[in-house]
């Protein structure tokens, strides 16, 4: 199981993540808004900014202040050091 940093120590399975999105757009919006009115989302930004939304295979919803880009690099940097 590779884990991976979504900031201030937080860490997710990479194996579980099915996508890492940025949270401007209306439709990433409004599943946020929708799992957090049912009580999957789980808010990571320890008060700052949402800057990524990762989108995990068992429908839960993490809000994290770490640019996606930064996570993907994470995520790839880890399957690399798997591989080897």
């Amino acid at each position: 199981m590779q884990l991976i940093n979504i900031g201030f120590g937080n860490i997710v399975s990479a194996d579980r993540i099915v996508s890492i999105v940025s949270p401007e757009s209306a439709p990433i919006k409004r599943i946020v808004q929708e799992a957090k009115d049912a009580k999957t989302a789980i808010d990571a930004t320890y008060g700052r900014r949402t800057r990524s939304v990762i989108i995990m295979d068992s429908g839960h919803i993490i809000l994290s202040a770490v640019q996606p880009e930064t996570i993907a690099g994470r995520v790839n940097n880890g399957l690399e050091n798997v591989d080897e």
